[in-house]
């Protein structure tokens, strides 16, 4: 190990000292699903954040494509957007750090004004978020006067305040048959439009803005996946039409799990960021897990080590002008709104 890369010996002295039940165990989870020689290597810095998370007052959240040692060693909130939306809409932590890209720390803030929302590498940003701003939205309702604005929660705080309701890809289909109108612009993902399009009879204006993790997919191999290993495959609305029509399911992270509690299948292939698949493999042991996929550069830009100096200096943290945060909170809770009647 490097200095860059081993905690001061002041972090967690237990090694020395052998583990205790509770990091065996987590031990025992972690070689599973990350290369075993890794795991001596996470443990001091999953126990000196946990030890920072207790007196910081803080609460971790984390997104389904952080890397496993994340996922299952420090974080307390877990799940797609939406669900990390709905958990920050209620978070009553002094701090909260958002292991995940920069518009979800955004969504955290916005949903929970006075909580210091700390993102560990404000670097992590989002190939949708980028590919649309607040004049791109302005000018489309010029174009098309009266058609409400449904947002990608995948977009920056700005494009949030200048639309009527925002979406994941759980409840897009919800989100925009809510609007009441016969013509809705949907952005940014034309992909994700292209799929909800293809499930309402609302008329969709898309933008042309992609994700560069499932962009560059392709029905090859996916038909590669299904022809040589005989897997089922599932596969993110934010791929390309041609995927997902080779697809036996579409749906988001979440409705990825819900299918695999119902399916059980012998072999699967999930067509979307790989750490979700890592992160589902301990909940299906029986299911074998094969690519494709593709690893989102900007969730990994997430570590222990940049989470430990968040948490250690809290730094990173995220701010949203007050006038930009009151118009993106009005889209955000009617896209919440939705969820909670969907539940009902």
């Amino acid at each position: 190990m490097n200095a860059a890369t081993k905690p001061r010996d002041d972090f967690a002295p237990r090694w020395r000292e052998g583990l205790d039940e509770e990091y065996a165990a987590l031990s025992a989870t972690l070689e599973r699903l990350v290369p075993c020689l890794e795991v001596p290597l996470h443990l001091p810095w999953i126990d000196a954040i946990r030890r920072l998370k207790r007196e910081r007052g803080a609460v971790l959240m984390a997104h389904s494509y952080q890397s496993p040692e994340i996922f299952h060693g420090v974080a307390d909130v877990t799940g797609d957007s939406l669900a990390l939306a709905q958990a920050a809409a209620t978070c009553d932590a002094e701090v909260v750090v958002l292991c995940g890209v920069h518009f979800m720390a955004e969504t955290a803030k916005i949903l929970a004004p006075r909580v210091k929302v700390l993102i560990p590498d404000a670097r992590a940003g989002c190939s949708l978020a980028d590919a649309i701003t607040a004049a791109d939205v302005r000018a489309l309702r010029a174009r098309h006067p009266g058609a409400p604005v449904v947002s990608y929660v995948n977009t920056t705080a700005e494009v949030k305040a200048e639309s009527d309701a925002c979406c994941t890809s759980a409840n897009a289909v919800q989100v925009v048959e809510a609007m009441g109108a016969d013509k809705v612009i949907f952005l940014p993902d034309r992909y994700l439009g292209a799929h909800v399009a293809s499930r309402t009879d609302v008329q969709l204006v898309l933008w042309d803005g992609r994700c560069e993790v499932h962009e560059t997919f392709t029905a090859a191999q996916a038909r590669r996946a299904r022809e040589r290993y005989d897997a089922r495959l599932v596969a993110h609305p934010e791929c390309p039409p041609e995927v997902l029509a080779e697809a036996d399911f579409v749906g988001s992270t979440t409705a990825m799990g819900a299918w695999l509690e119902r399916e059980q299948p012998e072999r699967v292939a999930l067509i979307t960021e790989c750490s979700l698949a890592d992160n589902l493999r301990l909940q299906f042991p029986a299911t074998e897990f094969i690519k494709p996929c593709n690893l989102c550069p900007h969730m990994k830009r997430i570590t222990l080590q940049n989470i430990h100096a968040c948490l250690r200096d809290l730094s990173g943290e995220v701010i949203v002008p007050g006038d930009v945060a009151a118009r993106a909170r009005r889209a955000l809770e009617r896209m919440l709104a939705v969820g909670r009647r969907d539940a009902a």
